[in-house]
């Protein structure tokens, strides 16, 4: 690994307040014996990041209190009822001056997402220009990673549970996509019956 690919910072979006699971926030639903945010960090490390940026929101204290989640840097969302637009600010706004060339955003709520995926989107970073996105069959999905010429444009754009959509969408030419289809499932745990997708 070059020094540069060593300033790919994982960022993990974790904040969300599991609504339509009845209030119960994702960062703390159990999976594989441990909570999802532990899983989702550790999926990120292996995946190469050499840090990881964990943005919490809905109780916070207690995912702080309850969760393994040795050497992250823990980042509080305080206006994580505002949609995911919120945490991604949040994360990028904590990731600058860390010497950070690029940030790999995860979300916790995609358990099905391994190492492998977060790997080859890593791999695929080229400066801090890159914009690179994990594809399902050729359609835009997570892991996505922006080189740091970009957060500040994203940050710009992300407002309510759009999240980089926006700024993707308009900079479609520029994104790379790396298939992942053979190495990962890209469901989201939303609801009750997606509670089916935990081990």
């Amino acid at each position: 690994m070059t020094d540069d690919e060593n300033r790919v910072a994982g960022l993990l979006l974790a904040a969300g307040g599991g609504r339509r699971l009845g209030g119960r926030p994702k960062a703390l639903l159990p999976h594989r014996g441990r909570l999802l945010v532990e899983h989702a960090a550790e999926v990120l490390r292996a995946g190469g990041c050499a840090s990881v940026h964990v943005v919490l929101g809905a109780r916070a204290e207690e995912v702080r209190a309850r969760a393994a989640l040795p050497d992250c840097v823990l980042v509080d969302n305080p206006d994580w009822e505002h949609g995911m637009g919120t945490s991604l600010r949040a994360g990028l706004d904590a990731l600058a001056g860390t010497g950070a060339r690029a940030a790999l955003v995860l979300l916790v709520d995609q358990p099905g997402i391994g190492p492998r995926a977060v790997a080859r989107v890593r791999r695929a970073y080229g400066s801090p220009r890159s914009l690179v996105s994990a594809a399902y069959d050729g359609v835009r999905g997570h892991p996505v990673l922006f080189g740091s010429e970009h957060w500040a444009g994203i940050a710009a754009a992300a407002t309510g549970d759009r999240g980089a959509r926006a700024y993707l969408e308009e900079h479609a030419e520029a994104v790379e996509l790396v298939e992942c289809g053979d190495v990962a499932e890209a469901y989201d745990v939303d609801t009750e019956a997606d509670l089916a997708h935990l081990e």
